[in-house]
């Protein structure tokens, strides 16, 4: 009932053999992994010590979801729930980009190297396995030539879209189960073969989950499209097999429910649960008309001038007026023959149009016209957690097809869905070699621009002495919070944030980064502000002591008595200096401890 299938069954009628892994398909898996390896070289340059100069604050909150999978494995914990942030309320991880489907089978990878070397690891072997998976899915399902799956395989797995989430969110590279999930989805309607193509259909979906739910969405909406689309453009055929089909999905789906049943309970109704975002910040979130035909910055052919004129978005699409050129020309050269192409040309169009958000913007300013999302409720269930700039990964990922569909038409070879037009056993005339360097040279030019340079790292203060060296031990019982200076927030106290990482989270830290519930249980990023951590942030903006007052003193106490603190905690820091005055004034004089100023208040609190 689908393009894959017929596909699948096209090939199964021809002479050749099943295909078997080859020497081309380790050169291609080969070029993906060096292609990550260099994506990710400036980590590399101090692995221990340099974050995303983009997105530092996410990079950090990373490899603490790292650190937080070897801690749950390491300590038998409920890892979807930890008080080891936001102490004592605590953080409810489904609810978060929590990635669990791959910090906990790290987990002895993480104790072994710590979280920052594999963080690095991963977000280059993600990168490459994305790439791999979907170089496996063009070639044994949908194009002919190797070279063709290459170029779409590589694009699906570094395009710029998915590099540009790689400054800081390895969530939205890992993806490379969701090729494996639409192959899966299209072959649900092979006869007698729907049970067990339900039965990995909904294993698929059900580890995506723990992996990014947000990307499983967007996918399962670009399957419903193509579905129906096929079914608009093949009725009879897609009748045929619709109960197949039915039977299949419906195995799948109960699998994945029966699986994550209990997860994703926990993720709307668990302690720390929420509903919806407030004020809809994602909402407004459109794609910007400009952006589609910009080069986007981690390219070598973009700049970070790019960004002055747009605005810093989500590049989720940034494709460069090359590649936007050259996939107008094939979509008009290949939908008359290929039924795959015009489905692409399908979810291009919906999805690039539907990513506008809900007001058109140009070149980086609002143009007052409505866009699709105005006619959306901003509290739709699902919805309302959207951006919809991030629709366009689904264009992103039709474009990836279409370069190995243009790439396989150039090569001679017949699309694997042939038109209905051409009569049975024809062939395709041989085109003249000038056609085919031309067509060569097209898609080249068109993609070589969008090659990835390494992502842009900058350093972050190390870890104290007092923190790497288990100096704290005698400080913090169980039961009790270390309360770091400054105070992690979704702004501040990027530094502080990673010692929790860096030590394994052996002590708890109050607030954090995350996501969790405001007073009326609406979303929002961090902790709501405690008093004395408000004082503290803004001491740090304005860079001087405000007056201080008995009743910030007595907040001071009464905050840190909510957070079961033990000790409060200041290292080297640009603000250092007033930041260790407004502590004194609040706390009373500290100690000097290895390389940290300390404030033990076990006696006051």
């Amino acid at each position: 009932m689908n393009p894959v299938s017929e596909s699948v069954e096209t090939r199964s009628t021809t002479t050749r053999p099943r295909r078997r892994p080859t020497r081309a398909d380790a050169l291609a898996i080969g070029a993906y992994v060096l292609l990550g390896v260099v994506v990710c070289l400036n980590y590399w340059a101090d692995v221990n010590n340099r974050v995303s100069s983009h997105l530092p604050t996410d990079h950090s909150w990373f490899e603490w979801l790292f650190a937080h999978g070897a801690y749950s494995v390491q300590h038998l914990e409920n890892p979807l729930f930890t008080a080891r942030q936001n102490a004592p309320d605590g953080v409810n991880m489904m609810a978060n980009t929590s990635l669990l489907g791959v910090t906990l089978p790290l987990a002895p990878l993480t104790l072994l190297l710590g979280p920052q070397v594999v963080y690095a690891l991963y977000l280059g072997g993600a990168l490459a396995a994305t790439a791999g998976t979907s170089y496996w899915m063009l070639s044994r399902h949908l194009v002919r030539s190797r070279a063709a799956a290459f170029v779409g395989g590589a694009f699906l797995g570094f395009a710029p879209g998915i590099v540009h989430h790689a400054n800081g969110q390895p969530n939205f590279v890992s993806n490379f189960l969701l090729p494996l999930i639409v192959v899966r989805v299209f072959r649900l309607a092979e006869p007698g073969r729907w049970r067990r193509n339900g039965l990995v259909l909904g294993l698929l979906v059900a580890y995506q989950i723990f992996i990014n739910e947000e990307m499983l969405l967007l996918t399962a909406m670009a399957c419903l499209v193509i579905v129906i689309a096929y079914a608009a453009m093949r009725p009879r055929l897609a009748w045929a097999r619709a109960g197949t089909f039915a039977a299949g999905l419906g195995t799948g789906g109960a699998l994945a429910l029966l699986l994550t049943a209990y997860p994703i309970w926990f993720q709307f109704n668990g302690p720390q649960s929420y509903r919806g975002l407030q004020g809809g910040v994602f909402h407004s979130w459109g794609e910007d008309v400009v952006a589609f035909v910009t080069f986007p910055r981690d390219t070598i052919a973009g700049t970070e001038a790019v960004e002055a004129t747009i605005g810093m978005t989500e590049q989720n699409t940034w494709f460069g007026w090359p590649l936007v050129l050259l996939s107008v020309v094939a979509l008009v050269l290949l939908v008359r023959r290929s039924l795959v192409a015009r489905i692409l040309a399908v979810l291009v169009v919906l999805f690039s149009v539907a990513a506008l958000g809900p007001e058109i913007r140009f070149n980086g300013e609002l143009t007052g016209i409505a866009g699709p999302w105005s006619y959306i409720p901003a509290d739709l269930p699902l919805v309302e957690m959207m951006m919809p700039t991030r629709l366009t990964l689904v264009t992103t990922a039709a474009l990836g097809v279409l370069l190995a569909l243009a790439w396989d038409a150039v090569a001679g070879h017949r699309s694997p869905v042939p038109s209905p037009r051409a009569p049975e056993g024809a062939t395709v005339r041989r085109r003249p070699r000038w056609q085919h360097l031309v067509g060569y040279a097209a898609i080249t030019l068109a993609v070589l621009p969008l090659l990835p340079r390494p992502l842009p790292a900058e350093p972050v203060d190390p870890p104290p002495a007092f923190i790497t060296s288990g100096a704290w031990r005698p400080y913090v019982p169980d039961g009790r919070t270390l309360v770091p200076v400054p105070i992690p927030s979704n702004v501040h106290g990027l530094s502080t944030l990673r010692w929790s990482a860096l030590t394994g989270h052996e002590f708890p830290i109050p607030a954090g980064y995350f996501i969790g519930p405001n007073e009326n249980g609406e979303g929002v990023f961090g902790a709501p502000n405690r008093p004395t951590s408000t004082l503290i942030y803004q001491t740090m903006d304005a860079g001087a002591l405000p007056e201080i007052s008995d009743e910030n003193r007595r907040q001071a106490v009464e905050d840190l008595r909510f957070w079961r603190a033990s000790v409060v905690v200041l290292g080297a820091h640009p603000r250092e200096p007033v930041l260790r005055e407004l502590l004194t004034a609040l706390l009373g004089d500290p100690q000097r401890v290895d390389d940290v100023w300390l404030w033990d208040v076990r006696d006051r609190v």
